[in-house]
């Protein structure tokens, strides 16, 4: 398989592939997307994306950002890969870059956030080095905001 990794640093690039980000995001119009990235990306947020023959097959966002307990780290933010190409090795691709990004940037550490539930990521989250250090908590002020 023959494909190409582009980081994606505009809006613009963004928002051609919501195709991809509509896996995990059924219901995204390009309305709420781009709303979401032109908060998004002033704040250092990138995306990378494998592409097959021109067609986005595989993304994940990240940014860097500051933490008192880790000091500056990545976080991978919305980790997808079409289903029709899973178990090929892009999950890793993916990785793999973001791991080469935080080291550049001088990160102590590469963060994500998976779903309590989705036993297939914290397993392939796992075999990619990743352990869990503790609970993400969250308390839900509008409904309404959540895709």
């Amino acid at each position: 398989m023959q494909v190409d990794i582009k980081e994606l640093t505009t809006i613009e690039e963004m928002l051609e592939n919501i195709e991809v980000m509509r896996f995990s995001y059924p219901t995204f119009t390009v309305e709420k997307y781009e709303g979401f990235l032109k908060e998004m990306v002033p704040h250092n947020y990138k995306q990378v994306g494998i592409f097959e023959n021109g067609e986005c097959i595989a993304v994940t966002g990240f940014w860097t950002g500051v933490k008192l307990w880790c000091g500056k780290y990545i976080e991978i933010d919305n980790f997808i890969v079409h289903p029709d190409h899973r178990s090929k090795g892009l999950g890793k691709m993916l990785t793999d870059y973001v791991d080469v990004k935080a080291r550049e940037e001088g990160c102590t550490m590469t963060v994500l956030d998976a779903y309590t539930g989705n036993y297939t990521a914290h397993r392939f989250y796992y075999n990619q080095g990743f352990v869990p250090k503790g609970f993400h908590f969250l308390k839900i002020l509008n409904e309404e905001g959540l895709s």
